[in-house]
This record gives C-alpha cells, structure tokens and sequence, in this order.
C-alpha cells in the first residue's frame, strides 16, 4: 500500500550530505510543509560527524581502487550513514513513520542521502556517490532514497547542482545564493529562452584545494584563512588559474574532482617563484585564495539587482579572510552570512527538500540549471519496512 504523507501538517526527513573536501557528515533534521502550492520548513535537530581516521583515507583514494574495493567502500560507507543517523535518532528520540505520520516532529519518513562523490562526468554520461542506500535503511527501519544525480545525468544534464531547488522554494528573499565548500557554487533567478528560470552553475574549486594543501602540513583547514593572509600572492599563478577554459564556458557547467586534479593542482605545484623555488604553503593557499574569491566576485557582479543581496553557506563562510577577499572583489554586493546552523547545514536541509520532493512527487532536478532535457524526479528508493 502507497504511504501517505500530510504535508500541510508536516512531514519529518532527515538529510545527509558529506562533500568533496572530506570535512565529515552533517545530519540535518527538518519537517516541510506544502501549502497553497508554496514550501516552507522547520529545522528541528543538526549535528556534524567526522570521519573516522581510516574511513577518510579510504575515501580520499577511491578514484584508484580496484573494482572489489571500490564495492567494498560503497557497502561500509553506507552502514556508517545508517549507523550515524540511527544513533541520531536515538539521541533525539527519533523514530520511523509508520502509516500516516501523526507527530512529525518525532516522525522520520525518509532519510535522503546525498552519498559521497567519488566520479563526476557527465560529458560521459556517468556520475558515482557512494554510500549504500539499502544500508541506511536497513540500518534505520526508515525509507532512504539515494543516488540523486543519475537520471539527470541520463538525460543530458550536468547532475549539478541540486541545491538551486532549494533556494528557490526555501531561500527566495536572497538574490543571490552563493555556497562555498569543496567546490563554490550560485544560484538566482534569470532568463532563460525568454522565461523566468532558477539559474545555477559551479563557479570554483574552494575547499578542495585549499584542504589538499594544508593536510600537507597536518591541518585539516587553514583557520579563519590565517596562514593564506601571511602569504603572498603569486600575480603569474593567479592570472594562470583565472584563464583555465572552464571560467570561459557558459552554463550550466559542473565541476569534478577529475578536473581540479588534472588542470589546477599541477598548476600549482608546478610553479616557482622569483628565487626559482616551488611557492611557499602560504603563498600557495594566498594566490588560491584570490582565485576563488575573483571567481565568485565575478558571478555575483554578472546578474541581479544593483545591490544584490547574496546568502553565504558552507565551510568556506567561516574563513575570515576568504570573505574578506571575496567583499573587497565585489563591493557592490551585500554578503550575508546567517546564522551557524544554516551555514552549516543548509546543504543537508535541502538534500532532506529534496527528498521531500521525492515522496511528494514532484521534480527535484532543474532542467535550467543542469542543462538536462526536462525537470526530473530524481533518486532511488531503498524501502525499509517488513
């Protein structure tokens, strides 16, 4: 029998999102409403999970693994999603619907799981997240829809972003609204073949490589950005990284680890400075720092009001230098970073939207912002009941 689900009077999902940067995962709580055809929501609990020492070295080399280990991976990171939203459940006195929820603050009806990125090109048809979705629901006797990017991917589209939906139905009062974290991306509202369409594309690597380099050196991040604003910029490397092709190419567009590996980081490392000596970490994270700030000052001046206002979320709105490079780029732009809990989940609340749009049936892949050949419903359902 087809589950029902009360939207006007709320309905309970739990979302997951770990990204590129391998920062943890984070566990977002929401109950959403849909009434007289608009969303709104409610975030009830959040917590962040890091990753266990060797599951993040596994995951750092999945890109090289072999066929079996690569399964392998897919299986344990799955039980560790069920595992860590089971145990969050718990400590919230969470506990899975059944039949027609009636406390949708305690009611969990699905779990939606972004699942962790390993390969992304679309260009072959052909996205991976990892994370076994039969796991999480086995794990947590909640219904759990994964692999959200696939059917998108199939039809053309980029499979990215996702997150635009979000910011149109639960973030409209924003011009602008901009995430930094392994990669940065922006979302509006614009033209498309004449029509009013949510706009969206990847701008930069941020994290990724701003991580790469500091794990070097054993730190997870560079603090509030303090060692890249000890550092000097390198004018020859950044006029470099700012004429890589893909800042050329009109959208949408995507980024993948793939891409930073093949044209960015060798850049770097390949560079020397006036002594003929490879640039220092400081100066590396710097120039790195510019890059990214210049790149998101661009796309924040390109569309929009005179003085848009542009929502901050991710990682990247904690580093108080890289915000402070970004203003000083577009000073025509009002940045608001809001407060923690939607700076630091809002990725996780809005894969919970998304699976929200999945029970509800209607579409969470926009055609406009990923390139596909229509809107679509995507992700794949694993049941959890008996």
């Amino acid at each position: 029998m087809k589950r029902i689900y009360d939207f006007e009077n709320g309905v309970g999902i739990i979302g997951l999102m770990s990204g590129t940067s391998l920062d943890g995962l984070d566990i977002c709580h929401a109950r959403f409403f849909f009434k007289e055809g608009k969303w709104s929501y409610e975030t009830l609990n959040a917590e962040d999970e890091p990753f266990p020492k060797e599951l993040k070295e596994r995951l750092s080399r999945a890109q090289k693994m072999t066929a079996e280990e690569y399964a392998l991976l897919h299986s344990d990171y799955g039980r560790f999603l069920g595992e860590r939203v089971k145990a969050f459940m718990d400590r919230h006195a969470l506990i899975p619907v059944t039949g027609i929820c009636s406390d949708s603050k305690r009611e969990v009806s699905v779990i939606a799981s972004h699942g962790q990125t390993v390969f992304h090109q679309p260009n072959l048809f052909f996205t991976g997240q990892i994370g076994c979705g039969a796991a999480i629901a086995a794990l947590t006797g909640v219904d759990a829809v994964c692999d959200f990017r696939t059917t998108d991917v199939a039809l053309g589209g980029q499979g990215a972003p996702l997150v635009p939906i979000g910011d149109r139905h639960l973030f409209g009062a924003y011009d602008y609204c901009l995430n930094i974290g392994g990669f940065s991306n922006i979302s509006c509202e614009g033209m498309l073949n004449g029509k009013s369409a949510r706009l969206a594309h990847d701008i930069s690597p941020v994290n990724y490589v701003l991580n790469h380099y500091t794990r070097q050196i054993g730190l997870d991040y560079d603090k509030d950005g303090e060692m890249a604003k000890s550092g000097t910029i390198h004018r020859d490397l950044l006029s470099k990284l700012n004429a890589l092709p893909f800042y050329s190419q009109a959208g949408p567009k995507s980024l993948g680890r793939e891409w930073v590996e093949k044209e960015v980081i060798p850049l770097i490392d390949s560079t020397l400075n006036e002594k003929g000596m490879p640039l220092t970490m400081a100066d590396k994270l710097a120039t790195f720092t510019e890059h990214a700030a210049y790149q998101i000052s661009l796309n924040t001046k390109q569309i929009g009001a005179n003085t848009p206002k542009v929502l901050v979320t991710g990682g990247g709105a904690f580093n108080k230098y890289l915000m402070e490079r970004i203003r000083f780029n577009a000073p025509g732009c009002t940045f608001i970073v809001p407060d923690t809990l939607t700076v630091k989940f809002k990725e996780a609340l809005i894969f919970a939207f998304l699976g929200a749009l999945y029970i509800a049936d209607q579409p969470n892949c926009m055609s406009s912002v990923t390139g596909a050949a229509y809107d679509c419903i995507g992700g794949a359902m694993y049941k959890a009941g008996k």
